[in-house]
């Protein structure tokens, strides 16, 4: 008897560790996403972004997932209702997520600069490679949509 509640014990910790055929599948990531968590991680780590105007707990669970994983998580959607971010590393989690609601708030302001011509495009370019951060192209695709946005609707307002 004893001999098979052993048995089941060992196949219920296993149980644990097998994950859903979605999150393995999560489990792979891009060149694209590694480039994009590096950004985030590096300029938060920088301190160029370092300000999200909100609060990101995180708390630290030796039986939840990587850091990277659960960035991964947070970006799909997983963690929308929680108030605490659950991880093995919650410093990494946090700063990632920082660094990414960062760059959201201020690729908005910096192109609202740039549209109202208080600064040009390549100072905002020149602080990231003063720090030896290299965006990656998506945002950089996206910080241009955002300035040429900002642009027609300033100029739209002009137009009879």
């Amino acid at each position: 008897m004893d001999i098979i509640q052993q048995r089941l014990k060992r196949i219920e910790e296993k149980k644990k560790f097998i994950k859903s055929k979605k999150d393995r599948r999560l489990q792979k990531y891009s060149s694209n996403f590694n480039e994009m968590f590096n950004f985030f991680l590096a300029g938060y780590r920088k301190g160029l972004l370092d300000f999200c105007g909100s609060i990101v707990n995180t708390v630290y669970d030796s039986e939840q997932e990587d850091g990277k994983f659960s960035f991964r998580q947070f970006d799909n959607g997983r963690f929308k209702n929680l108030d605490k971010l659950p991880t093995q590393h919650p410093n990494i989690l946090k700063a990632v997520i920082t660094g990414k609601k960062s760059w959201g708030l201020f690729k908005t302001e910096y192109a609202l600069g740039i549209s109202e011509a208080n600064f040009t495009k390549e100072e905002i370019l020149k602080e990231f490679e003063d720090r030896n951060l290299v965006i990656p192209k998506v945002l950089i695709i996206e910080f241009e949509n955002e300035i040429q946005r900002l642009k027609q609707l300033k100029y739209s307002k002009y137009i009879i």
